[in-house]
């Protein structure tokens, strides 16, 4: 009998053994199934969450005979931050776990308009709703203007999307006080002029960022060399040029209502017009799925040197429409 239990103990452990052994095979392939399912779905999902909107009215009223001035850039402009914090994904640009911590370029795309965003909200709070340098600032605005500037990437007590929404809501504010007749808004050639002089400096740096893609022999800007777009941050400088240009387009939009009467008094339709075209040019689909960075006249296209010409160009309108605002 002793001899029959060892023969049966060692009969027993080689199929324990491998039982085990199968059980943690199937184990590990449904972990790993698990897992490849999981990158799928993160992929196709940072794929949906990176769609930029597009060039659709955003929702903003249509202008009537009751129309006040400023109140379609004022709605213009909440419709822009509406739109950051709303859109698929929500705003990502302070995301800490996948997939949104995986993307760069919607963030990017996002800090363009954001700026937007902050420079104009500053330029009315300055300049577009007081009457002259000694008169009071609106009090909506002065709480608006702040809060648009916090920080783009904070996640935690308070994060972004919170101190943007308080924003917001300060915004919406100014907007109805001025349908009703308690705000201010004035539409003068040099309150259009000083926001473009903003415009116009965000543009050529981002053009000049968009040049110095390309590979090429250092020069030199005054004493200083200018210094090449690292080959990473490459395709967040082409989306964060798209998304400011996302946002001006609607900006101009409603500045070619709210400052008609300015617009047509200098003869400055033209030059607004091609400013906007140019900007919606920079729109277009892009069918490669990366931005390429070819170099001269080489077999792959140079994407940031195709968006740097149209900035250019539409900061050079740009240039000429503020010279026709600041003339008498």
């Amino acid at each position: 009998m002793k001899l029959g239990k060892w023969s049966l103990g060692e009969g027993r452990a080689p199929y324990r053994a491998a039982g085990g052994a199968g059980g943690r095979s199937v184990l590990g392939k449904v972990l790993a199934a698990l897992f490849v399912l999981y990158i799928l779905f993160c992929l196709l999902l940072g794929w949906y969450w990176s769609r930029e909107p597009g060039l659709e009215p955003l929702g903003v009223q249509t202008p009537s005979s009751q129309s006040v001035n400023g109140e379609l850039t004022a709605q213009t402009l909440s419709r822009l931050m509406t739109t950051l914090l709303d859109k698929p994904g929500g705003f990502l640009s302070n995301d800490i776990a996948p997939p949104g911590v995986w993307l760069d370029n919607m963030p990017a795309w996002e800090f363009g308009v954001l700026v937007q965003v902050r420079d104009m909200t500053r330029a009315m709070r300055r300049d577009m709703a007081r009457s002259q340098s000694q008169s009071a600032e609106d009090r909506d605005l002065a709480r608006a203007e702040p809060r648009f500037h916090f920080d783009n990437d904070s996640w935690a007590m308070p994060a972004s999307e919170s101190e943007y929404r308080d924003g917001l809501k300060a915004l919406d504010s100014y907007t109805v006080r001025l349908q009703q007749g308690e705000a201010d808004f004035y539409p003068r050639a040099d309150n259009l002029a000083s926001w473009m002089g903003d415009v116009s400096t965000r543009m050529g740096s981002l053009s000049q960022r968009l040049s110095a893609s390309v590979d090429q022999a250092p020069v030199t800007d005054g004493s200083r060399p200018r210094e090449q777009t690292p080959w990473l941050e490459i395709d967040d400088v082409f989306y964060e040029a798209r998304g400011t240009a996302w946002a001006l387009v609607h900006l101009l939009r409603a500045v070619e209502v709210d400052f008609a009467d300015v617009i047509v008094k200098k003869n400055a339709q033209a030059s607004l017009q091609q400013i906007i075209r140019e900007l919606e040019a920079t729109q277009e689909p892009l069918w490669s799925p990366m931005v390429l960075n070819g170099s001269g006249f080489g077999l792959l296209a140079n994407h940031s040197l195709v968006m740097a010409n149209y900035l250019s160009r539409a900061n050079a309108a740009l240039i000429d429409l503020r010279r026709l605002l600041e003339q008498g």
